[in-house]
Order: C-alpha cells, then sequence, then structure tokens
C-alpha cells in the first residue's frame, strides 16, 4: 500500500522558515514527480513546486522563497521554505506520480498523502 507522509508543518511568524517533509513508502518514488500543493480554507487546492530528473518547478508566489528537493535514497521529499508570510497558510499536500511538473493541476497527481497544517502569523 503506498503512503504519504508528511511533517514539518506548524506556526510561525511572518518571515520565519520551516521545512516540511514527506517520507514515501510501499514503492519507491525515485523514477517519478514529486510535488507540493496547499489549499487554504474556502480555496481550491493550488501547485505549489514540483521536481523530477533534476528540474524544478515552483508557483510564482512561492519563487525565492521556496526549496523543493529529493533524497532518493530514503524515498524523501522536502520543501524548505522561507520568508514566510501570512498567505502562505494553508494545508500544504505531498503530491506521487505527478503526470507533468509543468504547473500540473490535483488531476495530474496519483497519490496524495494526508496534508500539514502551515500556519503563519502576522
Amino acid at each position: 500500500q503506498v503512503q504519504l507522509v508528511e511533517s514539518g508543518g506548524g506556526l510561525v511568524q511572518a518571515g520565519g522558515s520551516l521545512r516540511l517533509s514527506c517520507v514515501a513508502s510501499g514503492r519507491s518514488f525515485r523514477w517519478s514527480a514529486m510535488g507540493w500543493f496547499r489549499q487554504a480554507p474556502g480555496k481550491e487546492r493550488e501547485f505549489v513546486a514540483a521536481i523530477a530528473w533534476g528540474d524544478v518547478n515552483y508557483a510564482d508566489s512561492v519563487k525565492g522563497r521556496f526549496t523543493i528537493s529529493r533524497d532518493n535514497a530514503v524515498n524523501t521529499v522536502y520543501l524548505q521554505m522561507n520568508s514566510l508570510k501570512p498567505e502562505d497558510t494553508a494545508l500544504y499536500y505531498c503530491a506521487g506520480d505527478l503526470s507533468t511538473i509543468a504547473t500540473p493541476l490535483p488531476a495530474n497527481v496519483g497519490y496524495w498523502g494526508q496534508g500539514t497544517q502551515v500556519t503563519v502569523s502576522s
């Protein structure tokens, strides 16, 4: 059974940093595109960042502040979030088996984690 388990969310002041982790189990995602989405209350789930075969892509709203990386040896994807803003507050989801990293939609995702809450106070 494939599972994606996120961790690292929490409450942080504006300007602060958090590092999210996503550990995959059940199969290797070594050759799969992986990513992060987020969903704020009352809003649709939106793309944040994706990584595949050395290529990365970011939503315009997080470029220059967030960095996605992966460690295939431990089947883990990370999202380093710096200079956080209140508008970054959302439930952050790990996404596996993306069919594209060029601004993927939720329909392009094969597997989802359960989400980890990020709250940025002003």
